[in-house]
């Protein structure tokens, strides 16, 4: 039997690694074959991407190799081009985009999609040229490396124009993701300014544009509203009920009519579902995401099991107790993807099937060192130091590998031992930079000197 999954994310990987322990014996006389396709040849756990741009972790740290991790599973880094489950073929495509070549047809018996997600963006004049994106480690890396830079150049100009923009740090989209980049960042930030001689945590102004009317749209209203109270007893800016309307040569203009100059602007107003699932035969809701049923099989429009085909994650409108469809978080994602393996595995020795029944949610961010805001399974609200070892504690735990666990948790411990490392390492992302310019300056140097 050749199962495919599509996806290495949170849901993919811990799907993978669940049914390489319940296969093992399948797996070992090839009975049974995994396959995983997924573009990046490892899973980035972003719920720790804040603490990487804050330098709080090594980038290397939250990404779990592939290969790695599902030594029984064959891995594809490749995209799927197109996925036909009635004939149960899928088609992949190995070549670095931009690049042409005929996709590699895949059979396979059994389908689980977990695709995940991709940022949602919005065609504001200026965000394509100007803005940064918050979902991967590169991307991570690269706002810490721009944020310090920023400081260097305010630092060293003389126009209070370009000072002013450069101290200026715009953040877009108030969920989890955006509040806890933000405010790590506005932590290490407010500590590296003590090593410049003529800036002050006071000069730095951050801004939070929410187009709702309340942050953590996900927590309970009791949580978001301490969590607002607390980012704006740090001089954090946070406009509410405010859309992003343009951002054209970094003038930006938003929906209550204030303009400001800002060299940073980082969007993370929400995502989508993975767009491969346009790409497929698969039902899918109104959302665009695939239409499943508690079980994490995939409903047909009559609203049966589809045959062989099942879902899990962000790509997947899975049903809770009260019929809604679960959030896209890696909560969801990794509980729905443990379920995923065992009841597959049970369809295969024909045993009954669960039904996914979430637990409460049991959400956290952090808000910086020693500070973060945080919501327990039995509803109880916490907040600063205890929420901040709640949530390294959930985080440690939902890591798909005991490696990635000892690496991390080295990490912070190093950390409550030693200053952060405030050092921008921009170069890194235009490494051939330096090279490249001894050709721009007409060097005629001969070879060898």
């Amino acid at each position: 039997m050749r199962v495919l999954i599509i996806g290495g994310g949170c849901a993919g990987l811990s799907t993978a690694l669940r049914l390489q322990q319940l296969l093992r014996a399948q797996l070992k006389d090839r009975r049974v074959e995994l396959t995983i396709v997924e573009p990046q040849p490892y899973l980035t756990f972003q719920p720790l991407l804040a603490e990487v741009a804050a330098g709080s972790i090594d980038p290397r740290h939250v990404v779990v190799p592939l290969r790695t991790a599902l030594p029984d599973c064959r891995v594809l880094t490749a995209r799927v081009t197109r996925i036909d489950h009635a004939t149960r073929t899928a088609w992949v495509d190995a070549a670095p985009r931009g690049e042409l070549r005929l996709p590699t047809e895949v059979p396979y018996d059994v389908l689980v999609m977990a695709p995940g997600s991709v940022a949602r963006t919005a065609p504001v004049p200026g965000l394509a040229e100007h803005g940064m994106g918050f979902a991967t480690v590169g991307e991570a890396v690269a706002l810490r490396n721009h944020v310090l830079e920023q400081l260097d150049l305010a630092s060293s100009t003389r126009d209070p124009e370009l000072r002013h923009a450069a101290l200026t740090f715009v953040f877009v989209g108030a969920g989890y993701a955006g509040v806890g980049a933000l405010a790590e960042l506005e932590d290490m930030a407010r500590t590296a300014t003590k090593g410049y001689h003529n800036l002050d945590p006071d000069d730095l102004r951050w801004i939070l544009v929410e187009a709702k009317d309340r942050i953590l749209g996900e927590e309970t209203p009791e949580l978001a509203e301490h969590t607002l109270a607390e980012l704006r007893e740090r001089n954090i800016d946070v406009r509410l009920s405010t859309t992003l309307e343009s951002a054209a040569d970094q003038l930006v203009l938003l929906s209550d009519g204030s303009r400001f100059a800002a060299r940073t602007l980082v969007w993370t107003a929400g995502i989508r579902p993975a767009p491969v699932l346009s790409l497929t035969d698969l039902p899918l809701d109104g959302g665009g995401r695939i239409t499943c049923l508690p079980t994490l099989r995939i409903a047909a429009p009559d609203g049966t099991p589809l045959p062989d085909a099942w879902a899990a994650g962000d790509c997947a409108a899975v049903p809770d107790q009260a019929g809604e469809p679960c959030a896209p978080n890696a909560q969801h994602a990794l509980a729905q993807a443990r379920l995923l393996a065992e009841n597959l595995t049970a369809e295969l020795a024909g045993r009954p099937l669960a039904a996914y029944r979430p637990d409460h949610p049991a959400c956290s961010t952090s808000l910086g060192l020693h500070r973060a805001v945080a919501h327990t399974r039995r509803g109880t609200r916490l907040t600063g130091r205890r929420a901040w070892w709640l949530h390294r504690a959930r985080q440690l735990r939902r890591l798909p590998t005991r490696e990635r666990r000892i690496r991390v948790l080295t990490d912070w411990l190093f950390g409550g031992l030693f200053q952060r490392e405030i050092v921008s390492l921009g170069t890194i992302e235009h490494p051939r930079a330096e090279f490249e310019s001894g050709f721009e300056s007409g060097s005629t140097a001969g070879p060898g000197t």
